[in-house]
């Protein structure tokens, strides 16, 4: 096992990574070995001195470190690490008796929690953790604001409002899990209209599915084994008769024509 590294060696590898973190161009390799030796230093000061881990200064570092590698893992795309880092800041965020000042990345932190448990579809997690936050700061911080109106949008069905929030997220960041959220609308809105048309115009298509450009669709339709045609500029859908319902409206009408009649003689 390596040396323990002293809590002033501990303390400033924490300064060296969170200035690698903010750096123009970070190393991901470097920054996840110091991730690593910082995780594994707090662990090793602690088991040495139990009493360590009531300290504030300490807690402050390991809180600090968490956050670190919170942000490091939306970096890298790492959703389940991300999730357990979370998990591992509750104590922290909504703590009672840990007796550290409020982080500044805190909300930055809970807000891209909350659009990660939109993004898989967690309603009751969402609504949980809004529980804990103060009422003031889901109205009036930017970071949780956000997520907020995400869900109301969601809740609406106005998948519009969830493609124009996408230029107004407060940090880059967070475009991570609302471009996951949008992939995830754009297969539902794709699957009906699937199954409403058999074909739409090109621009039509890009406008229905929230694409900037004409290349993303033309992508898109390929994953989804659409027939593109650029002379027709349209996309024609694959046939799924087994699976669709003819509407014969003269039929229906009659029918239920048919009830009403039988209606009125049963009263």
């Amino acid at each position: 096992m390596s040396r323990a590294l002293s809590a002033k060696e501990l303390t400033a590898l924490y300064e060296s990574t969170r200035a690698a973190m903010d750096s123009p161009s970070p190393n991901l390799d470097t920054l996840r070995s110091q991730l690593s030796k910082l995780k594994v230093g707090l662990v090793q000061i602690a088991m040495q001195n139990s009493e360590v881990a009531t300290d504030t200064s300490y807690l402050l570092l390991k809180r600090s470190a968490l956050e670190l590698g919170a942000e490091f893992s939306v970096k890298v795309g790492d959703i389940p690490a991300f999730e357990r880092y979370m998990a591992q800041l509750e104590s922290y965020y909504f703590g009672d008796n840990l007796g550290l000042e409020e982080s500044k990345v805190m909300y930055p932190l809970i807000g891209l929690n909350l659009l990660r448990m939109l993004s898989e579809n967690l309603i009751a997690d969402f609504h949980t953790t809004l529980e804990r936050i103060d009422l003031n700061q889901i109205l009036n911080n930017e970071f949780v604001a956000h997520p907020v109106k995400l869900e109301q949008a969601l809740m609406e069905g106005s998948y519009k409002k969830v493609w124009q929030a996408r230029a107004e997220v407060p940090t880059p960041e967070y475009l991570f899990f609302v471009d996951i959220l949008m992939s995830t609308i754009r297969n539902e809105v794709a699957s009906c209209t699937e199954k409403s048309y058999a074909s739409l115009p090109l621009d039509d298509a890009k406008t229905v599915l929230f694409f900037s450009n004409m290349d993303e669709l033309l992508t898109f339709a390929q994953e989804r084994g659409w027939d593109v045609s650029p002379a027709e500029k349209k996309v024609t859908f694959p046939s799924h008769v087994e699976n669709m319902r003819v509407f014969q409206g003269e039929s229906i009408m009659h029918q239920t024509l048919s009830y009403a009649r039988e209606l009125e003689r049963i009263v």
